[in-house]
């Protein structure tokens, strides 16, 4: 069962994904909840931080001077001992085995294919945060894998490209949107959502149909924690709901957009998408 934070939750501040400003920050989260969790909780926070890590693994790799983001679990140097370390067929205790293994494959990509690293991370990181020992929290990793594949999945379609190359994992899931050709990759009946997702990825509006998928995410965390509202589960939700508000903050639709269009051209000039849209 569960252990009971209720003092911890019932401090938190309500949120919406619509905040105007940001009441709370992953800073305060680390300096004020995290040092009160129990060891096994913070290993389930750490997986969200995680993903900051990965970023910077990257990073570091392209540019051992890179500037890193904050907010993760590891500093510059851990994460370039990790990199040094894995060349030299070593181990680094405390740091987690899937990075270990992406440097390694890292290492024997050709330079033009090096533009899949980050989906080869991403597929990886997902595989081994959907093993945490928590219900809750392996069903969000899946569920994020199955939403960002269907995402992927659909942009491939669109712009003619080979679905099964922008597809992560080796799920069931994954499998099925590789290699069907139905609209809804024949998920109906095993995805609740699918529909949903099938709609928002045909949208014109990029920086809305961002704002839809995040209101799915938002929607399927508030419905799968209504009955351990005072859990690890809800920490863990709060957490990932803070990084949406923080993100669009910094994000308004006009830069949005234009965010979202240079992953677009920097993606057609990857695979050399037809200039159709």
């Amino acid at each position: 069962m569960s252990k009971s934070y209720y003092c911890i939750v019932a401090g938190m501040p309500d949120i919406s994904l619509d905040d105007s400003k940001q009441t709370y920050t992953i800073a305060q989260l680390k300096d004020e909840i995290y040092p009160q969790l129990s060891t096994h909780d913070k290993e389930l926070i750490d997986l969200v931080l995680l993903q900051v890590d990965n970023r910077n693994l990257l990073a570091l790799l392209g540019d051992k001077n890179a500037a890193i983001e904050s907010g993760g679990l590891f500093s510059a140097e851990s994460l370039l001992e990790l990199i040094e370390a894995t060349r030299q067929g070593d181990t680094v205790k405390g740091m987690p085995r899937y990075m270990m293994q992406f440097v390694e494959q890292y290492d024997t990509m050709q330079p033009d294919n090096l533009f899949k690293a980050n989906d080869l991370l991403c597929g990886l990181y997902y595989e081994y945060a959907m093993h945490a020992d928590n219900s809750f929290v392996a069903s969000w990793f899946e569920f994020n894998l199955n939403l960002n594949n269907m995402m992927s999945a659909l942009a491939a379609r669109k712009y003619k490209m080979d679905v099964a190359q922008v597809v992560v994992g080796s799920t069931e899931v994954s499998e099925l949107i590789r290699t069907s050709n139905a609209r809804d990759f024949d998920l109906g009946n095993l995805l609740e959502y699918a529909d949903a997702v099938v709609q928002i990825a045909a949208m014109d509006d990029l920086v809305e149909r961002e704002h839809k998928i995040d209101k799915l995410k938002w929607k399927w965390m508030d419905e799968a924690t209504v009955s351990d509202y005072f859990s690890v589960e809800r920490i863990f939700v709060f957490l990932i709901q803070i990084q949406m508000i923080g993100r669009w903050m910094s994000l308004d639709k006009e830069t949005g957009n234009e965010k979202f269009r240079q992953i677009i051209a920097q993606l057609r000039s990857e695979v050399k998408v037809p200039t159709e849209y």
